[in-house]
Parts: C-alpha cells; structure tokens; sequence
C-alpha cells in the first residue's frame, strides 16, 4: 500500500515550526514529530520511521543542528535539509561538513519548502553508502524513485508515495518506460529494466522475461511457456521456468 513521505521537524521557533507542519500536512506529507532540541530529535529517530528531517540550524540547546546532521549521517540512511535564517559565508560552510540534502533560508513559501523536498528525495540514493547521491529522472510526466530497505519511494504527479517491495507483483518493459504493477496501482517509470532489477531484492525479484521483471511471491500458477500472476500471463525464459520448476521440486 502507498505510505506518506514520513518528515521530522527540528525548529526551536514554534511558530515557525507549526507554520511548517501546516504547510507540509497540506501537501500531503505526514509529520512524525515537531521537536525544539537535539536530544528530543534523537529520541523520535531512534524510536519512529522517519523518511526525511528538516533541521534548523540555530537550536534551544547546546547541540546544534550541525551536531543533528552529523549524528543522522553517521547513524541513519535518511536526507535532511537545513532550514536556516543564515547564509553568510561561515555558517554555510560549516554546513556543508555534514553534507546536506539541502539548504532552505527563511522566510520560505510552501512551493520552495515542497521543492527542496522534492529534490532531496529525488536525488538522495538509499541503495548506497550513507552520504552518497546519484541522478534521477525527475520529469512530471513519469514516476521517479528511490529505494529503501523495504521498499522503493516512487513519484506521482506532485508527491513521492512509498511503495513496499512485497506489494509490487511485477514490472513490464515498454520502451523507454517501464509499468510498475503493484496490488492496488500502476506506476510508470523511466529506467532501463536491468538498471531497475538491480534496485529490487535479488531473492524475490527475478528477470523471467526480457521484457518482465516478477516477484515470485506473486506467481499463482505456471505452465510450459507462462507463469499467472493475478490472471496476468506472463511470458517466461525457459532458464526462469527452469529455476520455478527447481525451486518447486526443492
């Protein structure tokens, strides 16, 4: 099932913390927790999914959101951006030490805090070490992603929904786009079908055809030259049904 993009929101300004929380709520996404210091935000990290925090530079403790960012980045596989009222030279490059996924000055409307989370979503990679980034495509006119351990964020129109792997029964190639088939949806994204597999768990998903990535969980019944999954055939390899077959006789 689609989840909301799950955000944490670290302002000592309450204020200025709700104000965000309105703005983010009526985009869509869903706010876990809305904190003032650094050890209140550690707290809500260790205990809750969070899937991107929004951290205010200058906070009501001794420990800064530059402690926070550093703390995320060396114990948690998730974005932040800073939310700041600085952006003088010496604050900024201290900022970037922790390698943010962003950098929001204040004031902000909801159109420039819904970007930067876009973008840090968009761009941020969950497959690779903590830290790291690659490129994704992040036209409106098809779903963009990110993965997860459980599951692969995907965009669709103006939001980023989180699909859980176990949800999505398989993935059909046409052209340059590629059909995303879950349980309840279809996504249309733009990737390469081997590029995509390698996104996916390697002991539920497999290439069983050119065109077809499946999830064996989903696979209702098989035959000499298809496999059925929810009343969809499915064209195989005979190397796929070679290993079905195995794995069913094992």
């Amino acid at each position: 099932m689609e989840e909301p993009i799950k955000i944490l929101i670290v302002e000592d300004n309450v204020i200025i913390a709700d104000d965000m929380q309105s703005m983010l709520e009526e985009i869509g996404y869903e706010i876990v927790d809305n904190v003032i210091v650094y050890e209140q935000a550690e707290e809500v990290l260790k205990n809750n999914h969070v899937d991107l925090v929004l951290i205010d530079i200058i906070l009501a403790s001794d420990k800064t959101g530059i402690d926070l960012g550093k703390h995320i980045r060396e114990n948690y596989n998730i974005p932040f951006i800073f939310v700041t009222s600085n952006s003088d030279r010496a604050t900024v490059e201290n900022a970037k030490t922790v390698k943010p996924n962003g950098y929001l000055v204040k004031p902000f409307e909801q159109q420039d805090l819904y970007t930067s989370i876009e973008i840090a979503l968009s761009n941020y990679d969950y497959s690779e070490k903590k830290g790291e980034h690659s490129e994704e495509d992040t036209s409106d006119k098809v779903v963009s992603n990110s993965v997860l351990k459980d599951s692969i964020f995907v965009k669709k129109q103006h939001l980023y929904y989180r699909i859980q792997f176990e949800d999505i029964r398989f993935i059909k190639a046409d052209n340059v786009y590629l059909e995303v088939n879950t349980v309840d949806k279809k996504f249309l994204v733009r990737s390469p079908l081997k590029d995509y597999l390698e996104k996916l768990p390697k002991n539920k998903f497999y290439r069983a055809h050119k065109s077809y990535i499946v999830n064996v969980d989903h696979i209702d019944a098989i035959n000499s030259k298809d496999i059925m999954i929810n009343n969809t055939l499915i064209p195989i390899s005979k190397e796929f049904k070679e290993f079905i077959i195995s794995a069913m006789n094992s």
